[in-house]
C-alpha cells in the first residue's frame, strides 16, 4: 500500500465523495477549483493507496422488509486474538457488521432481519458455531443517526 501523505486537496475531495459517491469528476473539480484531469488523478491515487475502499448504494432496509435491527454481543471460547468465529459470523447474509472487541464478550454483531422470529432464527445460527457460548441482543427501537462518513477536517477557505 502506498503511504503517500493526504493533503488539504485530498481531504476536500474525500469530503465531497463521502457526501455523494456518485458526484461527477467535473463537479468535484468545480468545487475544489482544479482541472478535472487533476481531480481524476487524485481520486485514482486515493483508490490505489486504499484510502478510498469503494462505493456503496445505500438502501432503505425497511422498504426491503428488514425492519428490525439488533446488536448482539457474543461470548466465545477461542484463543486470544483468534477470529475464526468472526469469519463464520460474517458469512451470514443478515449480519451487516462483525467487530472483534475487548472485554467480556468477544464480538459485537449488527444484524438486520424481518422481525423477532427472524432474529431468533439468526441467534440459533450463531449457536451452531461451536465456540459460541453466549449471546446478548439489544433490539433497536429508533435509529437517530447511522453513517459511514469519517469526519475529516473541513476546508474553511
Amino acid at each position: 500500500m502506498n503511504n503517500r501523505k493526504i493533503d488539504d486537496l485530498d481531504l476536500r475531495i474525500l469530503n465531497i465523495l463521502q457526501e455523494d459517491g456518485k458526484v461527477s469528476n467535473a463537479e468535484i473539480a468545480r468545487k475544489v477549483g482544479k482541472a478535472p484531469s487533476a481531480v481524476l488523478e487524485r481520486v485514482r491515487k486515493l483508490r490505489k493507496s486504499g484510502v478510498i475502499k469503494g462505493y456503496e448504494c445505500i438502501v432503505d432496509h425497511k422498504k426491503l422488509g428488514r425492519g428490525l435491527t439488533a446488536f448482539t454481543s457474543i461470548r466465545v471460547e477461542e484463543g486470544v486474538g483468534a477470529t475464526e468465529v468472526g469469519v463464520k459470523l460474517a458469512r451470514l447474509p443478515e449480519v451487516l457488521e462483525v467487530h472483534y472487541t475487548a472485554g467480556r464478550d468477544s464480538y459485537l454483531v449488527k444484524v438486520r432481519v424481518e422481525d423477532t422470529e427472524a432474529l431468533q432464527a439468526t441467534l440459533a445460527k450463531f449457536g451452531t458455531i461451536g465456540a459460541v457460548r453466549d449471546t446478548n441482543s439489544t433490539i433497536v427501537l429508533t435509529t437517530v443517526k447511522e453513517s459511514r462518513v469519517i469526519p475529516l477536517p473541513a476546508n474553511d477557505e
